[in-house]
């Protein structure tokens, strides 16, 4: 559950937006929103860790209102085309009046706001500015794990050293994000939990606080649905055992929790009751690469499909190396048009990040998890296991395991040297004169089969 307010209609500071958005009448005296007009007040004392989730205001949209003022107060929407399977990315606070939201079908959106400005987008030019933020937030403290393009987390625990008061850190940052031309609301609490529901309440522009020893009061009201790791089906059992609102779940028999959902009841169970021991990650360790593409005409031939694969496993190589990654866990994942999914990973018996090696593996993986004539929307290619033992990762899908044959996949060039020097090569131009340089013949065969939407996967934009 995220509220989201648009800029004509936005909280003023100070008002009960957390309580607003749980549904009571009254805002727990631990929550605070503060604006400028509230700076020169004193600050209550802050022991104890604090963490800081900074969120980008409509990230994709605004950076696209600053570079065309002429879009700015309109409706703008970056996504896909609503006549190829298209779905939004980002929809800015004036489209969101409307109705629109992000991961909605491009075609629902363009119903609900015929009049919005529609961009595919600069996926650049969001690194670039993104690149920028995280510079500033970097400026303030070394402890910062950015979880996508348009969030970070940051510990801004006061120390013998620093005892600058969290709330200062944030109203800092928002300062100089916005002097770049964007906005970003904060959400301020002695944990990841609180500070990423805190950075919902009070869009755009908000600064959310919760005191250490408030947390529990923060959070009995709100559905348990807003806490991160609660989906449907979860909310679906809890509602069945009469847990509806976080404050419930707190309360609720932790063995029973723990039967329901084994070690992730517990999690829940703490975290409910405002504790959270995740630490703010620094080293921002990543754990995958992956590229998917989805296609505004289903795929039902192999060639295309084949096509398509060696597409995505050249963009997943290319990122291996531009991260000095190899791996050893090789996954391809498909949605069929029932919106269906599956995905099969293998184990490869020597790290890669070589395209043309393991790219014949993925057109074997495929014969797992489809049959000639089944329409697929989507394709993905994804390589983790970056450790020294590679562990397959338990799957959110349908996942078919399969161990590696004794047979040998043939690559695509016999030769490693030669392999490694056409890539090397490739990368070269690429890396001078853009990714489009160099394309493959089976890069175009889908060129024109896409649906223009991106996703906001963190591995993508670093």
């Amino acid at each position: 559950m995220k509220p989201e307010f648009p800029q004509s209609a936005a909280p003023l500071h100070g008002a009960s937006t957390p309580a607003r958005a749980a549904g009571t009448a009254t805002t727990p005296a631990s929550v605070e929103n503060t604006g400028a007009e509230r700076d020169a007040l004193p600050l209550e004392p802050w022991e104890g860790p604090a963490i800081l989730l900074v969120d980008l205001d409509a990230f994709f949209a605004s950076v696209e209102q600053l570079d065309h003022p002429a879009w700015r107060g309109k409706p703008v929407v970056v996504g896909g085309d609503a006549d190829k399977h298209g779905v939004v990315s980002t929809a800015s606070y004036e489209a969101r009046v409307f109705g629109v939201r992000s991961a909605m079908p491009a075609s629902t959106a363009k119903r609900l706001c015929p009049q919005a400005i529609w961009t595919h987008g600069h996926f650049d030019r969001y690194r670039e500015m993104s690149n920028k933020i995280m510079d500033i937030l970097r400026a303030e403290t070394p402890h910062v794990q950015q979880v996508s393009i348009d969030e970070a987390f940051l510990d801004v625990t006061p120390t013998t050293v620093n005892r600058e008061h969290p709330v200062a850190v944030a109203r800092r940052i928002q300062v100089r994000v916005e002097e770049l031309g964007v906005t970003c609301s904060i959400g301020v609490g002695t944990s990841k939990t609180i500070a990423k529901i805190a950075s919902d309440m009070d869009k755009p522009r908000g600064l959310t606080v919760v005191y250490p020893g408030g947390e529990r009061d923060f959070l009995a009201p709100l559905p348990v649905r807003t806490m991160s790791g609660i989906g449907a089906a979860a909310e679906e059992k809890l509602r069945t055992r009469g847990i509806r609102t976080l404050g419930q779940l707190a309360d609720a028999d932790l063995n029973m929790l723990v039967r329901l959902f084994g070690k992730n009841g517990r999690v829940m169970h703490l975290r409910a009751n405002g504790g959270d021991d995740a630490p703010v990650e620094q080293d921002d360790i990543v754990k995958s690469v992956s590229n998917e593409m989805t296609f505004a005409v289903d795929l039902t031939e192999r060639t295309d499909m084949e096509a398509a694969i060696a597409t995505m496993a050249a963009k997943v190589g290319r990122r291996l190396r531009r991260k000095g990654l190899r791996g050893h866990t090789l996954s391809l994942r498909v949605k069929f048009n029932d919106l269906s999914v599956r995905s099969v990973q293998r184990q490869l018996p020597n790290p890669s990040d070589d395209e043309l090696a393991y790219t014949p593996l993925l057109y074997r993986m495929v014969d797992e998890i489809w049959r000639p004539g089944m329409p697929l929307r989507l394709i993905g290619v994804g390589m983790s296991g970056f450790d020294e033992v590679a562990v397959v990762q338990e799957s959110l899908f349908d996942v078919a395991e399969a161990a590696p044959t004794e047979d040998d996949v043939e690559p695509v060039i016999a030769d490693a040297r030669k392999r490694r020097g056409l890539i090397e090569a490739t990368d070269l131009v690429k890396n001078r004169f853009g990714e489009s340089a160099v394309r493959f013949g089976h890069e175009l065969r889908n060129d024109e089969n896409t649906t223009g939407s991106a996703a906001k996967n963190p591995a993508d934009y670093k």
